[in-house]
């Protein structure tokens, strides 16, 4: 009887999940450009698609496919900063995505990432839990590449980027964007709509401004030591622009910023990724190393306007 039970739970597990697979892939477009190809989802009746930006590389012309047919698309508005680029089929009818709220997402929740780059008859579908929902993903000597995305353990193969991550009742959760370090990492939903809601108004994604020139730079051991930093690195300013917000908060040439907000400045890239819209306007807390001496101060972001941060 125990087997019996177990075994009809299983295939209620396995129904269940591909019900959810048939049901978003309708919602779930290839995205064909120039040199890459990755996946789309559909946010509109007609036509509106979100994928990422990174899919559009040198993308020429882009084409979007459902169903095995194939239409031109154009970029409607791109946010590079977090990765999402907005497209807009020629043609066609399309179904969309249900939205679900990524801020209510728990550790251990199921999961299905789904991908369709070739434009076949059924998608390709990977399943696991999450198993982070703030995560930071860093590259280089510890730049920041993407901050407060969901982490999952779902293996994310080529031409899932721009795919759905969703719930167990088919509500995108997130945006597949990479698979580092054995997780597959997504933009989670909320974010997804609010920038894309910005992109479909026309409007540009903003960023914040400090008004510095800087660069990374090694922070000497007894520094560290006496400061009680775990970094090796932080960011030198070399200029302050006159009437900048760096310039009113006091920042000077020679101060070396090593937190943004709390959170560790070890390159100069990852700057533009803390400097988001949402710090724009507000007072945010800087820590910087003045004269061998760990100091807090605060700044007040502007609009981004220039090639400075």
């Amino acid at each position: 009887m125990a087997l019996v039970n177990s075994l009809e739970v299983l295939k209620s597990l396995s129904d269940a999940t591909s019900e959810l697979i048939k049901k978003t892939s309708q919602s779930t477009v290839a995205v064909k450009a120039q040199m890459s190809r990755g996946t789309g989802v559909v946010l509109t009746r007609d036509g509106y698609v979100v994928t990422c930006n990174h899919v559009l590389a040198g993308c020429g012309s882009i084409k979007i496919g459902r169903d095995e047919k194939i239409v031109n698309a154009k970029i409607v508005g791109v946010d590079p900063y977090n990765d999402i680029a907005l497209l807009k089929a020629e043609r066609g009818e399309y179904t969309p995505i249900e939205f679900g709220d990524s801020e209510k997402l728990n550790v251990g929740q199921y999961v299905l990432a789904l991908a369709n780059p070739f434009n076949r008859d059924q998608p390709t579908a990977t399943s696991g839990m999450i198993t982070s929902v703030h995560s930071s993903i860093r590259g280089w000597r510890g730049a920041t590449a993407l901050e407060n995305v969901i982490a999952t353990d779902a293996q994310l193969n080529p031409g899932f980027s721009g795919g759905p991550l969703i719930d167990t009742q088919g509500r995108l959760i997130g945006l597949n964007t990479a698979y580092v370090w054995q997780r597959g990492i997504a933009i989670p939903a909320n974010k997804v709509k609010a920038i894309t809601d910005r992109l479909l108004t026309g409007k540009t994604p903003q960023r914040g401004y400090l008004g510095i020139i800087a660069n990374t730079v090694a922070i000497p051991d007894e520094i560290q030591e006496q400061a009680g930093l775990e970094q090796d690195t932080g960011v030198m300013i070399f200029s302050v622009e006159a009437g900048s917000p760096a310039r009113k908060a006091g920042l000077a040439m020679g101060d070396v910023l090593v937190k943004f907000n709390g959170k560790p400045v070890s390159d100069f890239t990852d700057l533009p990724r803390l400097l988001q819209e949402d710090v724009v306007g507000k007072e945010t807390k800087l820590t910087i190393i003045r004269r061998e001496t760990l100091l807090d101060t605060t700044v007040i972001p502007t609009v981004h306007g220039g090639e400075e941060d």
